[in-house]
């Protein structure tokens, strides 16, 4: 299976989304993935709705794994019809605000995760984008942050705030670093910082500035496209910084921008006045 991702070029992420998707149905029904019925694996996607309440997200990104085991590496296609993916509900983002933006950052004193936390939000980059940043990366000269191989795997340039370059000089300053911009630990430097470590810097910030919001460290690329939506700028401009493939993706800022909110007024504005009911 690992062979098959690796000549249709899926990404590492995937990859290891989808191994991780077969080795917990293995060990759900202690058991070979090949030897189980349609009618097991419809058991186990009810499984993790009912049973362990997972997102239909992430419910779809393990039957994505599981086609691909059943669909690709042992020729079994019918499966996909057999384990179909739910569409999930649709929710709004919980936007911070400047204020709350502010505190987040002020409240971290660790320089290399101020710099990760500020430049997540001030480029509008996805983790999986922002752990693998290298020094080559910042251009100070034409203030722009290369993105190497995004999300389908599409290269990309987007914003390099002043104020994050001046973190990111101080930063470097302490801990000179060759290669990765947020080198991890654990790898002595030679690898780059871990999603999960970048994720859990942001949940440990955001409760020391007393934001109790939903979401993950996403929600800082969320904040960057409302907030430019609402500075004016056009919505192409902010598909090209995001690295989306469709202009409908990009659109959906606008139910969230606070200017298109308070230009639009209620339409009981626009009645009459009502006289006060009589009292006899």
């Amino acid at each position: 299976m690992i062979q098959e991702m690796q000549l249709r070029n899926l990404s590492p992420r995937t990859q290891v989304i989808y191994t991780n998707a077969v080795f917990e149905l293995a060990k759900h029904y202690m058991k070979s993935p090949d030897t189980l019925t349609e009618q097991q694996l419809k058991d186990y996607v009810l499984f993790l709705s009912n049973e362990r309440k997972l997102a239909w997200s992430s419910i779809n990104q393990r039957l994505a794994g599981l086609e691909f085991l059943y669909g690709v590496t042992l020729g079994r296609p019918t499966v996909q019809i057999a384990i179909p993916a739910r569409k999930g509900e649709q929710r709004l983002a919980e936007i911070l605000s400047a204020e709350e933006l502010e505190r987040l950052f002020a409240g971290v004193s660790n320089l290399k995760h101020r710099a990760l936390l500020e430049i997540t939000y001030a480029a509008g980059l996805r983790v999986s984008e922002v752990v693998q940043l290298q020094i080559k990366d910042i251009d100070s000269d034409r203030m722009m942050v290369r993105v190497d191989q995004g999300k389908g795997k599409k290269d990309r340039y987007s914003l390099l705030s002043p104020r994050v370059l001046e973190t990111l000089r101080q930063y470097w300053r302490r801990h000179p670093t060759t290669r990765w911009l947020f080198p991890s630990r654990i790898q002595n430097g030679l690898g780059h910082l871990c999603v999960r470590s970048a994720e859990r810097v942001y949940i440990e910030a955001k409760a020391k500035a007393g934001i109790r919001k939903e979401g993950g460290i996403h929600t800082l690329r969320h904040c960057f496209a409302t907030h430019l939506l609402e500075a004016g700028v056009d919505v192409r401009r902010i598909q090209l910084l995001m690295g989306h493939r469709s202009m409908l993706t990009t659109a959906r800022y606008m139910h969230v921008a606070r200017i298109n909110l308070e230009a639009t007024q209620s339409p009981l504005n626009s009645l009459l006045a009502v006289p006060e009911p009589s009292m006899q």
